[in-house]
């Protein structure tokens, strides 16, 4: 049914209840999955932030620091199975899992939400609400503390 499943991840409990989602559905439909990290680096590398820290010095050591969250995420959620690919992109969340969608033919997104409401949710916008909506394919929003994900 979904020859391809995308699969973003900020490695927060949210992300790990959708990895749960995404490999049972990846399993009972044959799926392959890409597990997609978006590095969100402008405000990271504005001077203010990042001070004397050289800004190439900052971006590899936040690149170092995904590919380390990648890897243990993927042993923790993808032990034993193999059918899946991973991805880092730099930029605004929700634009880069747009276009990733795009590039890899996705058949479904699946990502987790953090359920955020009233002013938190006004801070801090919500990366998932902003791909449902503009999403090229069906998006299975995941939130933790949501009914229990049931397969036969």
């Amino acid at each position: 049914m979904f020859s391809k499943i995308l699969l973003p991840t900020d490695f927060s409990d949210c992300s790990a209840e959708a990895a749960k989602v995404a490999r049972l559905l990846a399993e009972r439909f044959g799926s392959r999955i890409a597990v997609l990290h978006v590095l969100d680096e402008p405000a990271a590398l504005d001077p203010m932030f990042r001070g004397d820290v050289p800004l190439e010095l900052l971006r590899n050591r936040m690149e170092q620091f995904a590919q380390e969250s990648m890897d243990a995420f993927l042993a923790a959620h993808f032990s034993g199975f193999a059918n899946f690919d991973t991805m880092l992109a730099t930029g605004i969340p929700y634009r880069e899992v747009i276009r990733k969608a795009r590039e890899c033919g996705a058949g479904l997104i699946v990502i987790g939400t953090h359920g955020r409401t009233g002013v938190e949710h006004v801070l801090f916008g919500s990366t998932a609400e902003k791909v449902v909506r503009n999403a090229p394919c069906p998006v299975l929003s995941v939130r933790m503390g949501g009914k229990e994900f049931i397969h036969p």
